[in-house]
């Protein structure tokens, strides 16, 4: 998948731009996470859910992939259940194997 499939004709301007942006982040893999997540659920999130999505977003994408992929703790800010919701979207990546000597 390389971009949204949702159509942004029925939402407000303000779930446009967020769409966007969870399309167009600086890591493919966030693209992907926060993308799906957006397009999958922008239309029925809340006011406040919207507020947190964005503070979320607003988190270096380097240090959101570190915390979907349990690379890092997860901080407690955000340690909420629409955190949870769009590390949900992780795909499973499977491990690359080392050659052994």
């Amino acid at each position: 998948m390389t971009g949204t499939t949702r159509s942004s004709a029925d939402i407000s301007p303000r779930r446009k731009r967020i769409l966007f942006r969870a399309w167009h982040r600086g890591i493919r893999e966030m693209d992907l996470i926060l993308g799906q997540f957006a397009d999958d659920e922008i239309a029925t999130l809340s006011d406040e859910e919207l507020d947190e999505l964005e503070r979320i977003m607003a988190e270096e994408d380097a240090d959101l992939v570190k915390y979907i992929t349990g690379e890092k703790p997860v901080p407690e800010v955000y340690q909420t259940p629409l955190f949870e919701r769009i590390a949900s979207y992780r795909p499973d990546f499977d491990p690359i194997l080392k050659p052994q000597s």
